[in-house]
Protein backbone atom coordinates (compact mmCIF):
# COMPACT_ATOMS: atom_id res chain seq x y z
CA UNK A 1 0.00 0.00 0.00
CA UNK A 2 1.45 3.33 -1.12
CA UNK A 3 -0.19 6.55 -0.02
CA UNK A 4 0.28 10.28 0.32
CA UNK A 5 -1.79 12.87 2.21
CA UNK A 6 -1.52 16.66 2.24
CA UNK A 7 -3.58 19.56 3.50
CA UNK A 8 -3.42 23.32 3.00
CA UNK A 9 -5.31 26.27 4.43
CA UNK A 10 -5.75 27.74 0.93
CA UNK A 11 -5.41 31.39 -0.04
CA UNK A 12 -8.47 32.92 1.63
CA UNK A 13 -9.26 31.19 4.94
CA UNK A 14 -7.48 32.17 8.15
CA UNK A 15 -7.48 28.66 9.62
CA UNK A 16 -7.70 25.09 8.39
CA UNK A 17 -10.93 23.32 9.35
CA UNK A 18 -10.01 20.19 7.38
CA UNK A 19 -8.53 17.15 9.09
CA UNK A 20 -7.31 13.79 7.87
CA UNK A 21 -6.09 10.41 9.05
CA UNK A 22 -3.73 7.86 7.51
CA UNK A 23 -2.45 4.72 9.25
CA UNK A 24 0.77 5.13 11.23
CA UNK A 25 3.75 3.59 9.47
CA UNK A 26 4.93 1.73 12.55
CA UNK A 27 2.59 -0.96 13.79
CA UNK A 28 0.01 -3.35 12.43
CA UNK A 29 -2.79 -0.85 11.89
CA UNK A 30 -5.86 -1.24 9.64
CA UNK A 31 -5.54 0.32 6.19
CA UNK A 32 -7.91 3.15 7.10
CA UNK A 33 -8.01 6.58 5.47
CA UNK A 34 -10.27 9.52 6.44
CA UNK A 35 -10.93 13.10 5.32
CA UNK A 36 -13.16 15.50 7.28
CA UNK A 37 -14.16 19.10 6.50
CA UNK A 38 -15.47 21.02 9.50
CA UNK A 39 -17.94 23.87 9.74
CA UNK A 40 -18.93 26.26 12.51
CA UNK A 41 -17.73 29.52 14.01
CA UNK A 42 -15.31 30.15 16.90
CA UNK A 43 -13.05 27.25 15.88
CA UNK A 44 -16.02 24.87 15.94
CA UNK A 45 -15.23 23.53 12.48
CA UNK A 46 -11.70 22.62 13.48
CA UNK A 47 -12.93 20.94 16.66
CA UNK A 48 -15.62 18.94 14.84
CA UNK A 49 -13.35 17.63 12.08
CA UNK A 50 -10.57 16.71 14.50
CA UNK A 51 -13.06 14.95 16.79
CA UNK A 52 -14.50 12.98 13.86
CA UNK A 53 -11.06 11.83 12.75
CA UNK A 54 -10.01 10.85 16.27
CA UNK A 55 -13.23 9.09 17.25
CA UNK A 56 -13.57 7.03 14.07
CA UNK A 57 -9.89 6.06 13.86
CA UNK A 58 -9.67 5.22 17.57
CA UNK A 59 -12.83 3.13 17.39
CA UNK A 60 -11.70 1.11 14.38
CA UNK A 61 -8.08 0.73 15.48
CA UNK A 62 -9.20 -0.62 18.86
CA UNK A 63 -11.61 -3.20 17.42
CA UNK A 64 -10.41 -4.21 13.96
CA UNK A 65 -9.28 -7.79 13.41
CA UNK A 66 -8.06 -9.37 10.19
CA UNK A 67 -10.15 -12.38 11.19
CA UNK A 68 -13.35 -10.34 10.82
CA UNK A 69 -15.89 -11.27 8.20
CA UNK A 70 -17.41 -8.56 6.01
CA UNK A 71 -20.53 -8.21 8.17
CA UNK A 72 -18.36 -7.35 11.18
CA UNK A 73 -16.41 -4.81 9.12
CA UNK A 74 -19.65 -3.13 8.02
CA UNK A 75 -20.98 -3.02 11.59
CA UNK A 76 -17.70 -1.59 12.90
CA UNK A 77 -17.69 1.21 10.32
CA UNK A 78 -21.33 2.07 11.02
CA UNK A 79 -20.83 2.11 14.78
CA UNK A 80 -17.69 4.23 14.55
CA UNK A 81 -19.54 6.95 12.65
CA UNK A 82 -22.56 6.83 14.95
CA UNK A 83 -20.32 7.17 18.02
CA UNK A 84 -18.44 10.10 16.47
CA UNK A 85 -21.73 11.82 15.70
CA UNK A 86 -22.94 11.47 19.28
CA UNK A 87 -19.72 12.82 20.76
CA UNK A 88 -19.54 15.83 18.42
CA UNK A 89 -23.19 16.67 19.09
CA UNK A 90 -22.65 16.38 22.83
CA UNK A 91 -19.60 18.65 22.68
CA UNK A 92 -21.58 21.24 20.68
CA UNK A 93 -24.35 21.18 23.29
CA UNK A 94 -21.95 21.51 26.22
CA UNK A 95 -19.90 24.39 24.79
CA UNK A 96 -21.90 27.43 23.73
CA UNK A 97 -19.08 28.71 21.53
CA UNK A 98 -19.23 25.49 19.47
CA UNK A 99 -23.00 25.51 18.93
CA UNK A 100 -23.88 24.51 15.39
CA UNK A 101 -20.54 22.93 14.60
CA UNK A 102 -20.40 19.88 12.35
CA UNK A 103 -18.23 18.12 9.84
CA UNK A 104 -18.23 16.02 6.73
CA UNK A 105 -16.54 12.64 6.92
CA UNK A 106 -15.45 10.33 4.14
CA UNK A 107 -13.54 7.19 5.10
CA UNK A 108 -12.18 4.18 3.25
CA UNK A 109 -11.12 0.91 4.85
CA UNK A 110 -9.23 -1.64 2.75
CA UNK A 111 -10.19 -5.20 3.70
CA UNK A 112 -9.42 -8.26 1.62
CA UNK A 113 -10.02 -7.41 -2.02
CA UNK A 114 -12.56 -4.69 -1.27
CA UNK A 115 -12.81 -1.17 0.01
CA UNK A 116 -15.53 -0.24 2.49
CA UNK A 117 -16.65 3.41 2.49
CA UNK A 118 -18.50 5.41 5.12
CA UNK A 119 -19.63 8.84 3.93
CA UNK A 120 -21.45 11.92 5.24
CA UNK A 121 -21.37 15.33 3.54
CA UNK A 122 -19.68 16.56 0.38
CA UNK A 123 -16.09 15.45 0.76
CA UNK A 124 -15.52 12.82 -1.92
CA UNK A 125 -14.03 9.44 -2.73
CA UNK A 126 -12.92 8.66 -6.29
CA UNK A 127 -11.32 5.67 -7.93
CA UNK A 128 -8.86 5.96 -10.78
CA UNK A 129 -8.62 2.73 -12.77
CA UNK A 130 -7.15 2.23 -16.22
CA UNK A 131 -6.82 6.01 -16.66
CA UNK A 132 -10.51 6.58 -15.90
CA UNK A 133 -11.79 8.48 -12.87
CA UNK A 134 -15.12 7.65 -11.20
CA UNK A 135 -16.72 9.42 -8.26
CA UNK A 136 -17.74 6.72 -5.78
CA UNK A 137 -19.63 8.88 -3.27
CA UNK A 138 -22.59 11.15 -3.87
CA UNK A 139 -22.55 14.64 -2.39
CA UNK A 140 -24.97 15.24 0.46
CA UNK A 141 -25.60 18.78 -0.74
CA UNK A 142 -28.53 20.90 -1.83
CA UNK A 143 -27.33 21.21 -5.42
CA UNK A 144 -26.69 17.46 -5.72
CA UNK A 145 -30.22 16.82 -4.48
CA UNK A 146 -31.60 19.28 -7.03
CA UNK A 147 -29.56 17.57 -9.75
CA UNK A 148 -30.95 14.16 -8.79
CA UNK A 149 -34.44 15.64 -8.97
CA UNK A 150 -33.70 16.89 -12.50
CA UNK A 151 -33.88 20.57 -11.51
CA UNK A 152 -30.19 21.27 -12.16
CA UNK A 153 -27.62 19.85 -14.54
CA UNK A 154 -24.21 18.72 -13.35
CA UNK A 155 -22.68 21.81 -14.99
CA UNK A 156 -25.13 24.08 -13.20
CA UNK A 157 -24.24 22.58 -9.81
CA UNK A 158 -20.65 23.78 -10.22
CA UNK A 159 -21.55 27.48 -10.26
CA UNK A 160 -24.81 27.53 -8.28
CA UNK A 161 -24.75 30.15 -5.47
CA UNK A 162 -25.86 27.54 -2.91
CA UNK A 163 -23.42 24.82 -3.95
CA UNK A 164 -21.74 24.81 -0.53
CA UNK A 165 -24.92 24.04 1.43
CA UNK A 166 -24.68 20.47 2.69
CA UNK A 167 -27.69 18.41 3.75
CA UNK A 168 -25.94 15.93 6.05
CA UNK A 169 -23.09 16.36 8.52
CA UNK A 170 -21.77 14.75 11.67
CA UNK A 171 -22.68 16.58 14.86
CA UNK A 172 -25.75 18.48 13.71
CA UNK A 173 -28.54 15.95 14.44
CA UNK A 174 -29.11 13.05 16.80
CA UNK A 175 -30.10 10.85 13.87
CA UNK A 176 -27.55 10.59 11.07
CA UNK A 177 -27.87 8.71 7.78
CA UNK A 178 -24.41 7.95 6.39
CA UNK A 179 -23.92 6.23 3.06
CA UNK A 180 -22.15 2.86 3.29
CA UNK A 181 -20.59 1.58 0.09
CA UNK A 182 -18.24 -1.19 -0.95
CA UNK A 183 -16.30 -1.87 -4.13
CA UNK A 184 -13.93 -4.51 -5.43
CA UNK A 185 -10.38 -3.21 -5.64
CA UNK A 186 -7.70 -4.20 -8.16
CA UNK A 187 -3.94 -3.85 -8.18
CA UNK A 188 -2.81 -0.34 -9.17
CA UNK A 189 -6.21 1.23 -8.52
CA UNK A 190 -5.79 4.68 -6.96
CA UNK A 191 -8.32 5.95 -4.41
CA UNK A 192 -8.63 9.72 -4.04
CA UNK A 193 -10.16 11.19 -0.89
CA UNK A 194 -10.56 14.95 -0.80
CA UNK A 195 -12.43 17.89 0.67
CA UNK A 196 -14.47 20.20 -1.54
CA UNK A 197 -11.63 22.72 -1.46
CA UNK A 198 -10.12 20.55 -4.18
CA UNK A 199 -13.20 19.60 -6.19
CA UNK A 200 -14.59 23.15 -6.27
CA UNK A 201 -11.35 24.29 -7.91
CA UNK A 202 -10.48 21.37 -10.22
CA UNK A 203 -12.48 19.27 -12.66
CA UNK A 204 -12.41 15.51 -12.25
CA UNK A 205 -10.38 15.11 -15.44
CA UNK A 206 -7.76 17.54 -14.12
CA UNK A 207 -7.48 15.49 -10.96
CA UNK A 208 -7.08 12.29 -12.96
CA UNK A 209 -4.45 13.75 -15.30
CA UNK A 210 -2.31 14.98 -12.42
CA UNK A 211 -2.56 11.75 -10.44
CA UNK A 212 -1.83 9.52 -13.43
CA UNK A 213 1.30 11.41 -14.47
CA UNK A 214 3.13 11.76 -11.13
CA UNK A 215 4.34 9.82 -8.13
CA UNK A 216 1.76 10.10 -5.35
CA UNK A 217 3.64 12.65 -3.22
CA UNK A 218 4.26 14.89 -6.21
CA UNK A 219 0.66 14.47 -7.40
CA UNK A 220 -0.80 15.43 -4.02
CA UNK A 221 1.40 18.52 -3.90
CA UNK A 222 0.49 19.48 -7.47
CA UNK A 223 -3.25 19.06 -6.81
CA UNK A 224 -3.06 21.49 -3.90
CA UNK A 225 -0.93 23.95 -5.88
CA UNK A 226 -3.38 23.85 -8.79
CA UNK A 227 -6.36 24.41 -6.49
CA UNK A 228 -4.59 27.43 -5.02
CA UNK A 229 -3.76 28.76 -8.48
CA UNK A 230 -7.45 28.52 -9.36
CA UNK A 231 -8.38 30.63 -6.34
CA UNK A 232 -7.79 28.53 -3.22
CA UNK A 233 -10.99 29.86 -1.67
CA UNK A 234 -11.29 27.00 0.82
CA UNK A 235 -9.09 24.62 2.78
CA UNK A 236 -7.75 21.82 0.58
CA UNK A 237 -7.08 18.25 1.66
CA UNK A 238 -6.23 15.26 -0.50
CA UNK A 239 -5.27 11.65 0.15
CA UNK A 240 -4.02 9.35 -2.62
CA UNK A 241 -3.87 5.59 -1.97
CA UNK A 242 -2.53 3.09 -4.49
CA UNK A 243 -3.57 -0.53 -4.07
CA UNK A 244 -0.79 -3.09 -4.25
Amino acid sequence: MIFSAKTCVGRVRANNEDAFYVPPKNGNYPELFIVADGMGGHCGGEIASQMAIKEVSDYINARFSRDFNEDLVRAMIRNSIMEANKKILRAAMEHEEWAGMGTTLTMVLFFGEKIFIGHVGDSRAYIIRNSNITQLTRDHSLVWQLMEEGRLTMEETKTHPMKNIITRALGTDREIAPDFLEYDIKKNDIIVLCSDGLTNMLEDEEIKSIVCCQELDAAAEMLINKANLHGGIDNITVELIKAD
